[in-house]
């Protein structure tokens, strides 16, 4: 708290708004975008390993709030005051972090695949940002970005070797996709199942069930998403420049809207938790089915470029 409280005076109107910005770079919402851009028109397999690193993340991430159940930086110290943009998107316990987690999964991931220099370090360094903007706009504290930090570097550092063997085979990937399978559902039954003590926060013990429900439908829709790619769709990422911006575009219509519209009727047919669970299911069935079964009408690239390293270390 020390460290927050001095980083509390050096902040101006315009460091706020920056690092307001910064912050945003650790969103799902982004998350989303960034990995499935790379899994559409860059390379399918590091696309799979930023949503697999990223879906473990999250999982680690959750677990760990609700086990230590440690709060806010302004629930701990009353006194403290936050930059008040940053109160929304700070929900449910402090450590770890939550942006910092994605951050570090998503830009780690793919400064780890890339063998351009100016990536690793560009990745490395978004990562860094995200971790201090947390702590600047007073939402989480040294511990808990460090934490963050340090389980995004042992997934992509670590498990991307061990994902280029697995990726090979196609027994390989089922492996991996019910092992982060069974984890999603340990995750699940320990914030519906364990006994929490009376004084659990009631809105973070909601939040860590709401994630919960919402990984395990991802994760759901992976186990059909992947062997529907690798035996029947088995989509090409490359096409021409025109055709890439179209796939991003009309890709992302789709995802975000069905994000978006199908939140109220789920939720009122299922209930938040389960209708929760459905709509991130049919959202990566949407992604890794429905929109890539179009991308074989997309004119490709041209014989002499396709398939080039440029395009593979990117």
């Amino acid at each position: 708290m020390n460290f927050l409280e001095w980083l509390s005076g050096l902040r101006t109107p315009l460091g706020d708004l920056l690092m307001g910005a910064v912050t945003r770079l650790g969103e799902e919402a982004l998350f989303i975008v960034l990995a499935l851009t790379v899994f559409w028109c860059v390379d399918k397999k590091r696309g799979y390993f930023l949503l697999f690193t990223g879906f473990v993340g999250m999982v680690c991430n959750q677990l760990l709030k609700m086990i230590f159940r440690i709060p806010r930086p302004w629930v701990r110290n009353p006194d403290f005051e936050i930059v008040e943009s940053a109160r929304e998107q700070a929900t449910g316990y402090s450590f770890p972090s939550g942006h910092t987690q994605i951050a570090a999964t998503l830009y780690g991931g793919i400064a780890r695949t890339s063998r351009r220099r100016t990536v690793q370090v560009g990745g490395v360094l978004l990562c860094l940002l995200v971790a201090f903007s947390r702590m600047y706009l007073g939402v989480h504290t040294p511990a808990d970005v460090l934490v963050s930090l340090g389980i995004g570097a042992v997934l992509v550092w670590g498990l991307w070797p061990v994902f280029e063997r697995l990726y090979r085979s196609a027994s390989g990937m089922l492996c991996l996709i019910l092992a982060v399978l069974a984890l999603a559902v340990c995750n699940l039954a320990f914030v519906q199942l364990y006994p929490f003590p009376a004084d659990v926060d009631a809105a973070n013990l909601a939040d860590a069930q709401s994630v919960a429900w919402k990984m395990l439908g991802m994760i759901l829709g992976m186990c059909i998403l992947y062997p529907v790619d690798r035996f029947l769709l088995r989509f090409d990422t490359a096409a021409v420049w025109w055709a890439q911006i179209l796939k991003v575009a009309l890709g992302f219509g789709i995802v975000m809207a069905l994000r978006v519209c199908l939140k109220e009727p789920l939720n009122r047919w299922a209930g938040e938790n389960l209708g929760g669970a459905l709509r991130y299911f049919l959202m990566v069935l949407a992604a890794g089915v429905l929109i890539p079964f179009f991308f074989r009408f997309l004119p490709k690239r041209p014989a002499r470029t396709q398939g080039g390293a440029g395009a593979q270390q990117s």
